[in-house]
């Protein structure tokens, strides 16, 4: 590893910082992470792809993880919508794009402790347990204050500090936002029919029903509804809310039995207008947020901690300069605004009773459903931006040889 004299400081102790204080310190830098002990006890889980788990397997902490993972081998979107244009059922296997499988399934309660393990033994990494209170970004620092009376410094601050980031505020990125009549009922449910290891996202009127294979017959779900309705449905007992599982469901997995740790979630979207200034660099839901379809959250947050740390290996000395921040807005700003903008257009597409927003996503999962050229050239994508656009001058190189 290429030694620097860059210090770098992490804020936020979720998941993607993290995966982005391992990801730095495993490079080369110096870090200090700004945060308390990471929650060991959030009961959602969460859906890696196969380059976030190369990302993981790059920092050392894989091999642990995946005892407690489940593959993920087949997604398939059902339209359990009641309206008059209905899309047919769309199945994605990763044996279509010669994967073994799309990514991991894995419970955050182990995720976050297994992290949160590898960054306390890291010799490159401090770890200071105490929260920010105040910011102060000069030309050549970014600074910290914390809760404890001290502070840290660094050539460039990580804001991995969540949605309300307050290294983002600091710094002075506006953010585009909006809310959704939505929350999202989290909970993970026991079932009498193996799933296969297939993921399950129904599309309905209030929004996507997302079901994720665990270890044995488990599965996580994400059932996106009414804020009332959440309310409602996270006040039944068990058998009454197993039952409304199984019914959401169509009894794919026959018999429910939910299991107790049920959260709700308001869902909202927010887009910064940009993703790095005065020495600070946006990862995370800091950098994008937007409803759960399609397992983008930390998969992205994922490609931003991967892209930052190859533009702070190109400027190893000050990884926070003018030009590198203007080189990660660059880099990042494509697939952020793709990826967020297509799941708004999706979801919005859903709440929508207009019958040209109904025709056009039926058109859209028809053809994707039963063109598989285009179904892989989005399979490649979903996995790693780029791969299905090279693939395509791949096959188009292949055929003019012939």
């Amino acid at each position: 590893m290429p030694e620097t004299k860059a210090h770098i400081v992490v804020a936020g102790t979720g998941p993607a910082g993290l995966i982005a204080a391992l990801g730095l310190a495993h490079a080369g830098f110096r870090v200090s992470l700004v945060g308390p002990d990471a929650n060991a006890s959030d009961g959602r889980t969460t859906a890696l792809m196969n380059p976030a788990l190369a990302v993981l397997d790059r920092i050392g902490v894989l091999d642990e993880l995946r005892v407690v993972a489940a593959p993920l081998k087949i997604m398939r979107i059902v339209d359990a919508t009641r309206r008059l244009i209905r899309s047919p059922v769309v199945t994605f296997r990763a044996s279509e794009i010669d994967e073994e499988q799309f990514g991991l399934n894995f419970p955050n309660n182990v995720l976050n402790p297994v992290l949160a393990k590898a960054v306390e033994a890291s010799p490159e990494i401090e770890w200071r347990k105490s929260l920010v209170t105040s910011w102060s970004l000069e030309n050549d620092t970014a600074t910290a204050a914390l809760a404890d009376g001290t502070s840290v410094s660094g050539v460039l601050a990580v804001a991995a500090d969540g949605r309300s980031s307050p290294a983002r505020e600091a710094a002075g990125i506006r953010t585009a936002a909006r809310t959704y009549p939505q929350a999202a009922l989290v909970l993970n449910f026991g079932h009498r029919v193996d799933h296969g290891f297939v993921s399950t996202e129904f599309h309905t009127e209030t929004g996507p029903c997302t079901q994720v294979p665990l270890p044995g017959n488990r599965s996580s779900l994400v059932w996106v509804v009414e804020p009332e309705m959440a309310d409602e449905l996270a006040a039944l007992d068990d058998a009454a809310l197993s039952i409304r599982v199984e019914e959401r469901m169509q009894s794919m997995l026959g018999r429910v039995s939910v299991e107790p740790g049920r959260q709700i979630y308001p869902l909202s979207a927010a887009t910064p207008l940009r993703f790095a200034a005065k020495r600070v660099a946006l990862v995370g839901e800091a950098a994008h947020v937007f409803p759960p379809i399609g397992a983008q959250g930390l998969n992205l947050g994922i490609r931003d901690i991967d892209d930052l740390i190859d533009v702070a290996l190109k400027n190893p000395n000050d990884p926070g300069s003018l030009s590198a921040l203007a080189a990660y807005d660059f880099k990042r700003r494509p697939d952020i605004l793709a990826r967020s903008g297509a799941v708004n257009l999706l979801n919005m597409s859903l709440l929508s009773d207009m019958l040209p927003a109904q025709i056009a996503r039926g058109a859209g999962l028809g053809l994707l459903g039963g063109f598989a050229p285009l179904r892989a050239f989005f399979m490649r994508e979903g996995l790693r931006p780029g791969s299905g656009f090279a693939a395509l001058a791949g096959g188009l190189r292949e055929q003019i040889r012939r």
